[in-house]
């Protein structure tokens, strides 16, 4: 599990974008293969998403539903 990732969608946040090749460094590339994403906080829906994370659902953008197989 990954913390940052944690805080943010336990805070309400929601998954906005992945952005390939963002972390190049040795680092970056072995622990994520250079993935890194950004995350939105919307204020009005703060509550609902860390209610969908406290049960096991990531909100995430359109764009990223869109990457996803079988969505």
């Amino acid at each position: 599990q990954d913390p940052v990732a944690r805080f943010h969608l336990n805070n309400g946040a929601k998954l906005e974008r992945i952005n390939w090749l963002a972390d190049i460094s040795k680092k970056g590339l072995r622990e994520s293969l250079g993935l890194m994403v950004n995350y939105l906080y919307e204020p009005r829906a703060i509550e609902g998403n860390h209610e969908k994370f406290g049960q096991g659902e990531i909100v995430a953008s359109r764009r990223v539903r869109g990457l996803m197989v079988g969505d």
